[in-house]
């Protein structure tokens, strides 16, 4: 097969085990316009090495196939030089124990086009902003903070997010420094496994619908969201997202779609 690989890797960042940063620049091509929460595609051929203690692969892959996948694109769309993927390690995964073993300056496939509906174009201007999401969910809400949101004394905005692990919470530093800027930005972050820690969790523990559910937003908001002032983005695991969408319609909020608006937005990536 041709070398398709029309990309390089310019950095790698280990955030945890099984959790890795990447950035990837074109090499002779140009990104083209994009909006945060977006998605773009990344693939490496099945020649391409897994990493040391992936799961064995199940299915025999013809050896010229690229391996293709879409990640939510994590960096400004702001940024012209290179995309940023957040990225969790799948063992049984035919892309991710690939992609793991990259190196900067390996190459890699990367698609010419930027997809996705999961944007802000459907939120109002002077709404507050509610980002709910669990792992590597955090990926286009990042994008969103970095990119297309401005600190706005007007509008809350509140990052709540769940992982097993303290860390397992990825761009925890630059969340709270955001937060520390930033009076109207809130980042409540919460863990599964508390008992698992090195060093003891002093903050919030459970699944972030527990999180939403309690009254930590509405003491750091000074009162509680409503469907008449806030909007909501759902990014994760599909039983959160379940469990958030039957809280948030009990609570008269209703997903939006083309026509029928509503002020729940959702990625479904599994």
């Amino acid at each position: 097969m041709t070398d398709v690989t029309n990309a390089i890797v310019s950095q790698r960042i280990e955030v945890a085990s099984g959790l890795i940063v990447l950035r990837v620049k074109p090499d002779g091509w140009q990104l083209p316009p994009w909006k945060s929460g977006q998605f773009g595609i990344l693939g490496l051929p099945v020649s391409a090495t897994r990493i040391r203690f992936s799961d064995p692969e199940i299915s025999e892959l013809k050896p010229d196939k690229l391996i293709k996948r879409a990640y939510s694109i994590s960096s400004s769309s702001q940024e012209k030089d290179y995309l940023e993927f957040f990225i969790t390690l799948v063992h049984s995964g035919a892309l991710t124990p690939r992609l793991f073993h990259l190196q900067p300056g390996d190459r890699v496939f990367m698609g010419q086009r930027i997809s996705g509906m999961f944007t802000l174009d459907q939120v109002p201007a002077g709404k507050n902003l509610i980002f709910i999401g669990t792992g590597t969910g955090l990926a286009p809400y990042m994008s969103m903070l970095r990119g297309e949101l401005e600190c706005d004394p007007e509008r809350q905005t509140a990052v709540l997010l769940g992982a097993r692990h303290s860390w397992d919470l990825g761009y925890r530093g630059e969340l709270i420094a955001m937060q520390r800027f930033c009076p109207t930005f809130h980042y409540l972050p919460v863990i599964s496994r508390p008992e698992e820690e090195i060093i003891t969790w002093s903050g919030q523990t459970g699944y972030v619908q527990d999180l939403f559910e309690s009254d930590e937003l509405e003491k750091v908001w000074g009162g509680r969201p409503s469907s008449e002032n806030t909007h909501i983005m759902l990014c994760g695991n599909p039983g959160m997202i379940e469990g958030m969408l039957k809280t948030l319609q009990a609570e008269g909020y209703s997903e939006h779609s083309k026509k029928n608006p509503g002020q729940v937005h959702v990625e479904k990536y599994w």
